[in-house]
């Protein structure tokens, strides 16, 4: 596979502007895995963002507290090793994000139904 990748890469190599060659070049550019994993783990942001229109009870907490955990715990990975990918950390932290807002949309309508079980009560 990786010999393939090599061959597609090394074509592509004679078709780059000078202009976007320190682009294709760098360390973390489109060369290498540092830029296309933000680049497809946005699929995960924008997943997130879809779920806003699904019903609070529809919602997974776990996946929503996995998706908030590993957002944040990679946002700070990515800086931590070299080259820093930039990228990579606005990406985990918006998948962080959803899935805190996620789970305050779970919180928020599980305080809600114990707070109408509890008028039913009186």
């Amino acid at each position: 596979m990786s010999a393939i990748y090599r061959g597609i890469i090394s074509v592509a190599d004679k078709f780059v502007p000078a202009k976007l060659a320190p682009f294709w070049n760098h360390p973390a550019g489109p060369k290498t895995i540092f830029f296309w994993a933000p680049s497809f783990k946005w699929g995960l942001v924008i997943a997130g963002i879809a779920d806003i229109a699904r019903p609070a009870e529809k919602l997974s907490p776990p996946q929503s507290t996995a998706l908030a955990a590993t957002g944040f715990i990679w946002a700070r990975w990515s800086l931590i090793i070299l080259p820093r990918i930039w990228p990579y950390f606005v990406c985990n932290i918006f998948v962080g994000c959803t899935g805190l807002f996620q789970m305050g949309r779970i919180f928020n309508h599980r305080r809600s139904l114990a707070a109408q079980d509890a008028k039913v009560e009186k």
